[in-house]
């Protein structure tokens, strides 16, 4: 699980709820016809916006922020160094009887075990890298789209507390009552832009960004494997794509 996500929604949320606990008046803030309008119509415009498909799919995304696993780059670093002394002793085919466990990685050192070109490995792997990235922006689209229609939503919810408020004017106690609960709309609205939607959006960029590292990392080590390279150079070769701090020490 990753445990930043965790701490962020927890520490946000329990923030907003503590100062309108300590405002003296909690029920005030709740509200079940702006909550409707809110995310009512921020799901709807979703749905307007993207496929269904594509926003099923988003369930899942939104489940890797919270239960994410991060890889340890060194791992892979270590793991394609191995391959290359394997190589480098026995043959390119024998790589094809050893176990791997990550199925990009997998996919390539097969490949190259079969005697396919350089050029060949690195167009199928390249093409997968594209392609994952391409799935992950629907996905970082979907939550920005979000993100972006619950403000809005907010505001039309307070534009039509406004035009109730205005048509009661004639009771002036009912004047204030009327104006909080118009404003609730866009509370709720900016809330969940900025507490849900556009943070997971973000943490989605970032876990692309990683994935697309170890994803080049791996596509380099599997092209140093096939030219037979010596085991330490590709390990100093594959430490590159990481930060001095990350690198692990010989």
């Amino acid at each position: 699980m990753d445990i930043a996500t965790l701490i962020g929604l927890v520490g946000g949320f329990g923030l907003i709820a503590t100062t309108i606990i300590l405002g003296g008046n909690p029920g005030g803030f709740i509200d079940i016809p702006s909550v409707v309008v809110v995310i009512g119509g921020t799901f709807a415009a979703t749905f307007v916006m993207f496929p269904l498909k594509t926003i099923i799919g988003t369930v899942k995304v939104a489940m890797k922020t919270l239960l994410f696993k991060s890889q340890d780059p060194n791992e892979i670093v270590r793991n394609i160094t191995s391959l290359a002394e394997k190589a480098r002793k026995e043959s390119l085919v024998a790589l094809e009887k050893v176990p791997i466990d990550d199925d990009y990685l997998k996919k390539g050192i097969l490949l190259v075990a079969d005697g396919s070109s350089e050029a060949l490995v690195r167009s199928v792997m390249e093409i997968e890298l594209d392609f994952m990235k391409q799935r992950h922006r629907q996905g970082q689209g979907v939550f920005k789209g979000m993100g972006m229609m619950a403000p809005a939503f907010g505001m039309i919810g307070t534009l039509i507390g406004l035009v109730n408020m205005l048509q009661n004017l004639d009771d002036p106690s009912s004047i204030g009552p009327a104006m909080a609960v118009a404003l609730l709309t866009t509370f709720y609205g900016a809330v969940l832009a900025n507490v849900i939607f556009i943070p997971v959006a973000k943490k989605l960029e970032e876990r692309s960004e990683e994935d697309a590292l170890f994803m080049q990392i791996m596509i380099e080590g599997v092209a140093s494997v096939q030219k037979g390279e010596h085991p330490s150079v590709v390990k100093d070769k594959l430490q590159a794509f990481l930060a001095p701090a990350l690198r692990e020490k010989s």
